[in-house]
């Protein structure tokens, strides 16, 4: 692997890892202020708690992606998905 190539994944993974912290801050953010008018408007229902349950598994599923399986999702995998695509085409 080239130094630009890897400069190139280097730079792919630390834009993965922001994109996460970014969609981490916006969970925290807008679950606190959903949290707050729940407890003001109607704290005798807490609805805010589904939107934090199901958006949970969203920023789960993004944390495994991001730091768990990311060798999994990188290019070479796209790259090779293309490659069985094109094969099926050329079989056509």
């Amino acid at each position: 692997m080239s130094e630009s190539e890897m400069y190139s994944r280097a730079e792919k993974i630390v834009d993965e890892k922001i994109g996460f912290y970014h969609h981490l801050y916006s969970y925290i953010f807008v679950n606190l202020m959903l949290a707050i008018l729940n407890i003001l408007f109607s704290p005798h229902n807490w609805w805010f708690m589904w939107v934090s349950f199901f958006w949970g598994f969203g920023l789960v599923s993004h944390f495994l992606k991001t730091f768990v399986f990311y060798e999994k999702f990188d290019e070479k995998l796209r790259d090779s998905m293309i490659e069985k695509e094109i094969e099926k085409m050329r079989r056509k």
